[in-house]
């Protein structure tokens, strides 16, 4: 991780201190405090109720899910993939994706489980904030290894020909946050940022012969310009990283009583038919239900992860849509974990990604109450 620009935030907006990395260790406390908790309930229930019917219904609930996440320091909905499944996933765990509404009794279990199954996506999936004001990219610019890696970059650009401000570019592009490059593939990093910081070599001519030492030198003027823009501009980046290696899976399978209690959970979730039976076609939902007590995410969060889980429900002729009894769907759901286990034992995936939070991170909530 890089260690200059690239420094870790509090998550109350400010640098370094503690509540650095996002892992649910404050949503935790927050819920474990029974006289603050308690407080904000009785009040906020009656605002967040618009329709005045004594119950919240799961479209009322969502500005408060948002609103908790905005306070304990998550980036605002919509601005991070990595904190927004954590999001969905709580919400539609509680709901059970059916329309529900809850009472004013309910209300302090429902954000009890919200701020739980945060905690759990963030312990699981921690997310370190980090703010990118110039420093690292110029420390990797006058580094020794600068022009070494320089060079690693340009052997992997696949530009034959072109313009010297279209190879800088292409190298711009390659830069990652280690080095002190915010994520370029946001739209507001490349206008506010890329872009400027190009207009140095806007006058240079479009067909010339480069030279790797005319290439080093015109580089470095443009990321220096980078850097400049970064240090008026500082740009917050949520950064998340987990290896999926199998061993939660592991330990839910060498522990029976949490095992059975997860698979009773997962199986609320699915409907039976007349008979009591479950069809196959939700072994996903089942498995989805299961997957935080697995370190799982779910289906459809990560392309390498849904790649294991299809592989493991094709050997298992686990989609074929038929009905079983109850035992059996909860046997084959654990033969499901067991596969994926022992996939992701000999070929681990580990996941590292990056996204820019345009939202304030220190944009007051108007749920929670104010620390003291």
């Amino acid at each position: 991780m890089a260690s200059g620009a690239a420094k870790r935030m509090d998550v109350r907006g400010g640098e370094g201190g503690g509540g650095q990395v996002l892992d649910g260790s404050d949503i935790m406390e927050l819920v474990g405090n029974e006289e603050v908790f308690s407080s904000f309930v009785d009040h906020k229930f009656q605002e967040l109720d618009r329709d005045c019917d004594g119950k919240l219904s799961v479209k009322e609930l969502q500005p408060a899910v948002a609103d908790i996440g905005a306070a304990l320091g998550l980036p605002a909905q919509g601005t991070s993939a990595d904190s927004d499944h954590i999001y969905s996933e709580v919400l539609n765990e509680f709901t059970h994706g059916r329309q529900e509404q809850v009472s004013k009794t309910e209300f302090k279990e429902v954000l009890s489980d919200i701020l739980l199954g945060m905690a759990a996506g963030l312990k699981r999936d921690p997310i370190v904030i980090l703010r990118i004001d110039g420093e690292d990219l110029r420390e990797f610019i006058n580094g020794p290894s600068f022009e070494d890696e320089m060079i690693s970059i340009c052997s992997l650009l696949d530009l034959p020909e072109g313009s010297l401000r279209d190879f800088i570019t292409k190298a711009l592009l390659k830069l990652t946050v280690e080095q002190g490059m915010p994520p370029t593939t946001d739209s507001w990093v490349m206008s506010n940022i890329v872009e400027p910081a190009l207009q140095s070599i806007a006058g240079c001519s479009d067909e010339q012969s480069i030279s790797q030492d005319t290439f080093l030198s015109e580089f470095k003027k443009v990321a220096e310009n980078v850097a400049q823009h970064l240090a008026e501009q500082p740009v917050i980046v949520a950064h998340s990283e987990n290896t999926f290696d199998g061993s939660a899976i592991k330990r839910l399978l060498s522990n029976k009583f949490e095992l059975d209690k997860s698979l009773e959970a997962a199986l609320k979730t699915v409907p039976k038919d007349r008979n009591g039976k479950l069809s196959k076609e939700y072994l996903h939902m089942a498995l989805d239900a299961v997957g935080p007590s697995a370190g799982l995410p779910p289906y459809g969060a990560l392309e390498e992860m849904d790649k294991v889980m299809t592989n493991v429900f094709n050997m298992m002729n686990a989609d074929d849509g038929k009905a079983v009894k109850e035992d059996e769907f909860k046997k084959l759901l654990t033969e499901i974990l067991g596969g994926i286990m022992l996939q992701l034992e000999g070929s681990p995936i580990s996941v590292s990604s990056n996204s820019v939070v345009h939202e304030p991170l220190t944009s007051p909530s108007t749920l929670l109450p104010p620390s003291s």
